[in-house]
């Protein structure tokens, strides 16, 4: 059995009991970070073997793992903190395990990006978690764009030293939207800076993990007549006529150049 197994996302008290038995009673712990997890299994008087399973070792790791687990062990997969297996390398020792029949099992817990969600007061119907937005930023833009015409309530984690610059980014992009920003959860200083992206864009002195919680695209594409409205209404969502512009085209599977000559007509 391979059991996914989440841990607190900083208050230990969010450690399940389910959570705690599991770990006693598995023959092996893959964590990302051994030196993190070892404090959290002493804390609670976990003595079971640990192995480091990260990016840089994941390859060679998980055929060890899928050794074991072949052989009729058990493993638990922890992340540095929350639920495993998003974001992180326990994604692929996941699929590796179904594709050998190891039967593959949630030990539910804390989450950051679902407990930013609920306090966000954003539209919780339908959401989409983005993760961490590429560290180029050609590949950032371009990721940002994608996203740009989603309706569902978009969220994103981010780290402090980043968040200046891709709260900037995501105006440019998405327009002056409302987000949220949440930071630190479950710890001491946990806190949610609720507004338009223009007003949080210039925090000072970011600390601690953030998830940013962004409202969707409020334009719905059943009332657009043309490709020239959809292209003034992406204007008065706040997103630059280049961006705009392509959004259009896309739409409407036209070329950029038969929206300029409209837009030259109307002199948008």
């Amino acid at each position: 059995m391979l059991y996914l197994c989440a841990t607190p996302i900083g208050n230990l008290e969010d450690m399940t009991f389910r959570a705690i038995r599991i770990l006693r009673e598995v023959n092996l712990i893959a964590a990302e970070d051994t030196r993190r997890t070892r404090k959290l299994l002493t804390h609670f008087e976990i003595h079971t073997p640990l192995i480091r399973f990260d990016e840089n070792c994941k390859a060679t790791v998980a055929e060890k793992i899928l050794q074991r687990l072949m052989a009729g062990e058990s493993v638990a997969i922890v992340s540095d903190a929350g639920l495993p297996a998003i974001s992180d390398p326990g994604a692929d020792l996941v699929r590796l395990a179904i594709d050998a029949g190891i039967t593959v099992c949630p030990i539910p817990g804390a989450n950051a990006a679902l407990s930013a969600l609920i306090c966000s007061g954003l539209d919780t119907t339908k959401f989409l978690f983005a993760g961490f937005a590429p560290k180029t930023k050609k590949n950032r833009r371009e990721f940002l764009q994608k996203l740009s015409t989603i309706e569902a309530t978009i969220i994103f984690y981010e780290a402090p030293h980043r968040l200046k610059n891709f709260l900037e980014e995501l105006l440019e992009v998405f327009g002056d939207r409302q987000i949220v920003l949440a930071r630190e959860l479950t710890k001491l200083h946990e806190e949610f800076l609720r507004g338009k992206i223009s007003e949080l864009k210039n925090l000072d002195e970011p600390r601690g993990e953030f998830v940013v919680v962004v409202e969707g695209n409020k334009i719905s594409a059943q009332i657009e007549e043309n490709p020239l409205d959809f292209y003034k209404k992406l204007l008065e969502q706040g997103i630059d006529k280049k961006s705009a512009m392509r959004e259009a085209a896309k739409k409407f599977n036209i070329s950029r150049r038969e929206i300029y000559n409209s837009i030259l007509r109307e002199d948008v």
